[in-house]
Parts: structure tokens; sequence; C-alpha cells
């Protein structure tokens, strides 16, 4: 069992990241960074297309750090296609329901466990290594299921109970915006949701997950000292971004 993969199991502290430029020397640079268990290509929130996708993948991967990738949505194509070009998982958005949680399952899982179909691609090492893939995707790929609306928090333990779901990530401002309060986390319906979701979690022993948007430690302890485990820090513009603004700072106070 891969050691991220078992740590999720246990509910093991994990770290990870954003990539959202599209930059392969980037992603070497972050992934340089031995401190992160996974990295994430996002594909929903950016211009990343799939041949950029593969070759971040690709970088990640023999940078020894799991590449995940967050699909644009819970689709069957979408998330076949970033599985073939080598990510070792998924974060799949908008999963409200077991049926959604089922379907993201079968889209990364071949038969009997789920409904993907063969392809002979990156992952399956071009044709060549399709019988250890196999084996592969069937016990160590991951997937995770993004918590952000009301009505996955309402679904939240059998969304958690499906088999092959291996953890979840809150998405706040979704979440908020779904009770009709977006960004306002300290909405009281937000913060009872948050609860819920914590609750859950903890009864059923299960990781959770969190994007600290602002690459703060502060922000990271508070979740670390919530019990959260499965903890993506930043993303690769804003440590990028924060890190010209606080030198500035430091220039100009000069």
């Amino acid at each position: 069992m891969s050691k991220l993969k078992k740590k999720l199991l246990d509910n093991n502290l994990t770290y990870g990241s954003w990539l959202t430029l599209g930059s392969t020397a980037v992603t070497e640079l972050m992934s340089a960074c031995r401190e992160f268990d996974w990295l994430t290509v996002d594909m929903e929130h950016s211009s990343i297309e799939l041949k950029e996708a593969q070759e971040l993948i690709r970088v990640i991967e023999l940078s020894g750090i799991v590449p995940l990738v967050r699909v644009g949505e819970n689709n069957f194509n979408i998330i076949k296609r970033v599985m073939d070009a080598g990510a070792h998982g998924v974060i799949v958005p908008m999963v409200n329901s077991k049926e959604d949680a089922e379907a993201a399952v079968a889209a990364v899982k071949y038969p009997p466990r789920g409904k993907r179909g063969v392809g002979l691609g990156r992952a399956q090492g071009y044709g060549f290594s399709f019988e250890n893939y196999k084996k592969w995707v069937d016990q160590e790929s991951i997937v995770i299921a993004q918590v952000e609306h009301i009505k996955a928090i309402e679904n939240l333990e059998a969304i958690l109970n499906t088999p092959g779901v291996d953890g979840s990530i809150i998405g706040p401002y979704d979440l908020s915006g779904s009770v009709g309060a977006l960004g306002e986390f300290n909405n009281p319906a937000v913060e009872e949701a948050l609860k819920t979701y914590e609750h859950i979690c903890a009864a059923l022993q299960k990781p959770m997950g969190a994007h600290v948007v602002q690459p703060d430690a502060g922000l990271v302890k508070s979740y670390l000292n919530k019990g959260y485990t499965f903890i993506a820090i930043g993303l690769d513009t804003l440590f990028l971004g924060s890190k010209i603004k606080e030198v500035f700072e430091e220039v100009k106070d000069n």
C-alpha cells in the first residue's frame, strides 16, 4: 500500500498544495519541497488542459510525490482521462450524495468495482504494463470527495461510507454560498455546517480535509488543532505573490 493511501486509511496527517499556473518549472520547484505528500493539478479553476496536466503529473510523480487532479466536474470521461494521463487519484467537486460518490469511484476503477473503460495511455505504460496498472488502480488509486454544498453535509455519512472514497475536503466558499452566505464564514449557518462536517468525520474516523488558501502557518495550525489531517496549503500563485509582497513590505519599512 502506498504511503498516502495508508495515511488516509489511518487518518494520519498529510500536506499538499494546489497547482494552477500550468508551469512545469513551478511544479518542479514545489515538488522539490519534500514536506508535501501530494500536489493537486487544478483543472476546475484554472486554464490547465489535459495535455498540460499530463506534463505536470509527470513532474510530480518523478519527484516522488503523489500527483492528484481536481477535475472540473464529476464527469466520467474527464476522470478516466486524467487517470489515463497518470494521476494517482482525483479530487471531485460537488459530491452531494452517495450516488455522486459512487459515480466518481466508478470512473476511477475498472470492472468489477467500477465502470472505467480500458485505454493504453501513460498510466498503463503505453500498453506495456497494463496488468500491473490494473492491480495498482484497484488497490492504490485515491478518490477524494469535495464537500461544498449543504446537501453534501446532509448526506455526508453516506458519502464517506461509500466504498472507494478515501477522504473528503471542504470547499468553504461554495458551501457558504449554498446556505446564502457566500464568503461569510462567521455566519451561524456556515459555522453549523462545518461543525457537522467535523463531528461526522470524527465519529466515522475519516480524514477531514481543508484547503488553507492563504499560505499562512497560523491558519494551518488552527486546522491542525481541530483535527484536520488532509491539508492543502496555498497554491502556486499565492506562494509567489505572497513572497513578493512580504519582501517589498520589509523594504518599505526601512
